[in-house]
């Protein structure tokens, strides 16, 4: 499918809104999305992405690549992300001004470069690259913060102009930023405007933000505000009618709010002359630069950021008042981001612990494991080993086989799709062609074995009817099935003769000896009860007569 233009006022599609957008299909200009959100080419994100995809242009919005890490750059990330580009063919690819990884340390944050020759050399290298790899032009964002550098030796849009015009990358000027950097530092937003040529342009951003004591947030969880619409119309008369994003990120509203600023910047945009598109063109990757001083720098925000000890130190490379506070904004964002994104794997275990003992765990878990991926769906992998070595959860001795559940629920949501096996396939096999075929589990399905009633504690944490009451009696042996016959991942209850024959038939044993294995443990063992089970919930893909 060819790549379509962006025209007009678009809106972030979020997971919330998914079936608003499926069943309403309603007129916006075009969607962008987080490219971290859909680099598994499958489940429910990916189908909803690619039906979409055929009615509105889509816009790639990465936030993990950290273009200025000077150390812990990934260059396997940046092949999911052009594995992405070629899947969906967006209109447009677009980063942040920022760095995010130390060495093998991902910190999944928009942080603030030192804006100087050393940082610039990085970016053209590090833009160049991106750009040969995806083949194309991007667009990169200006970012808000609150923390300026001794060592700055340019402002930030002098910085991006410098950048685009060497690398042969757009802007995407977020003017919500802009303004929160105005309150932040003092910078004069309408001068950074003045900075950036009117063909640099490709995109504009608006969102909500914060107004806090230490400083202005821009958190994506409000309406516009007044002052940004403004400098939105400022920009206007310098770059013409650009393609326009509202952004929402927290704090969700019903789509129609959304919407509606949408409709807000739509009306301004048709008030301005038609301008030229943005296009790029990329510039060959200069050769790698030696960053030493900058990864220094990167390196002590990082240590800083876990431990307290040796802020102070840091601290003295910055510039501007209450950089202590400020800086402490960064680490909230940290614990904040483990806690949101432990949260969403593990949802029960939360609800068990409760949010304040949570948060409390996720802030050992994120000292203890540090995030090593740009991707966040992977952090946590280890969270079940961590609940059994931590001391303070000890009376709740369920607490990792919950764990375990739920990351296998986890991993059920972005595993490969696969295709059932199905039931006229089974009974054209012969009994002596079933004892010896093979089969393969769908990608999705993982097995829990348990000395508690975990299965049941979980499906009673579950929404709707037919889940089932809380187990009076924990200390129960148990086994499960996780399954996604079609877009949800779903949790059986299963007895250990199920359990025994799906564990050998994963290890890629004949059916025979799966068969086996059932009735050593139940003489009585219903297999046709099972297949039919398994066939009804896609659990066997692949079948192999032997």
């Amino acid at each position: 499918m060819p790549s379509p233009v962006l025209a007009g006022a678009g809106v972030g599609l979020r997971a919330l809104h998914y079936r608003d957008f499926l069943a309403r299909r309603p007129r916006v200009g075009w969607l962008e999305v987080h490219t971290e959100n859909y680099l598994q080419p499958s489940g429910w994100d990916w189908q909803v992405l690619r039906t979409l995809r055929q009615d509105y242009p889509i816009s790639l919005h990465g936030v993990g690549l950290g273009l200025g890490s000077a150390r812990g750059f990934s260059a396997p990330h940046l092949q999911r992300v052009r594995a992405l580009v070629e899947r969906i063919e967006p209109a447009m690819v677009s980063e942040h001004l920022c760095w995010g990884a130390v060495a093998q340390q991902q910190l999944n944050d928009l942080l603030p470069l030192v804006l100087n020759g050393a940082a610039m050399d990085l970016l053209c290298a590090r833009v160049g690259q991106v750009q040969d790899v995806l083949q194309r032009p991007i667009l990169l964002e200006n970012v808000s913060t609150y923390l300026r550098f001794a060592d700055d030796a340019m402002s930030e849009a002098q910085f991006l102009a410098e950048l685009s015009r060497r690398s042969g990358c757009g802007i995407l000027l977020d003017i919500n930023n802009l303004y929160v950097n105005q309150c932040n530092h003092g910078e004069d937003a309408l001068a950074a405007l003045q900075c950036l040529a009117p063909g640099s342009v490709g995109e504009l951003h608006l969102a909500g933000h914060l107004v806090t004591p230490q400083a202005v947030i821009d958190h994506h969880g409000a309406t516009v505000a007044g002052p940004v619409w403004d400098l939105y119309a400022a920009a206007l008369q310098r770059f013409g009618a650009i393609p326009t994003l509202i952004e929402w990120d927290t704090d969700l509203p019903p789509l129609d709010v959304l919407l509606g600023e949408a409709d807000k910047a739509q009306a301004m945009l048709a008030r301005q002359a038609p301008h030229s598109p943005w296009q790029g063109a990329p510039v060959a990757a200069p050769a790698p630069v030696p960053a030493g001083a900058l990864a220094a720098g990167q390196q002590a925000f990082a240590t800083a950021l876990l431990d307290a000890n040796r802020e102070a130190a840091f601290l003295r490379q910055c510039q501007g008042p209450a950089s202590a506070e400020r800086f402490a904004l960064y680490r909230g964002n940290l614990s904040a981001t483990w806690r949101r994104t432990l949260g969403h794997a593990y949802p029960v275990v939360l609800a068990l612990v409760g949010e304040e003992f949570f948060a409390g765990l996720a802030r050992a878990y994120g000292r203890q494991y540090p995030s090593d991926s740009p991707d966040l769906n992977q952090f946590g992998a280890r969270f079940a080993d961590f609940l059994a070595a931590f001391p303070h959860v000890a009376d709740l001795p369920y607490l990792p086989d919950m764990a375990r559940l739920e990351w296998a629920v986890h991993l059920a949501h972005y595993a490969p799709d696969a295709q059932g096996v199905a039931p006229a396939a089974l009974a054209a096999l012969s009994p002596q062609q079933l004892e010896a075929s093979r089969w393969m589990l769908h990608p999705a399905c993982g097995l829990l074995a348990s000395s508690w009633q975990v299965p049941a504690l979980w499906l009673a944490h579950q929404e709707g009817e037919g889940h089932g009451k809380f187990p009076q009696d924990l200390q129960l042996a148990s086994h499960a099935l996780v399954c996604r016959p079609r877009w949800q991942a779903q949790v059986l209850v299963l007895d250990e003769a199920a359990h025994a024959a799906l564990v050998l038939l994963q290890q890629g044993l004949p059916f025979g000896a799966a068969l086996d294995a059932a009735c050593e443990r139940d003489e009585q063992f219903d297999l046709g009860g099972q297949l039919r089970l398994w066939l009804a919930h896609a659990v066997l893909v692949e079948l192999s007569p032997g």
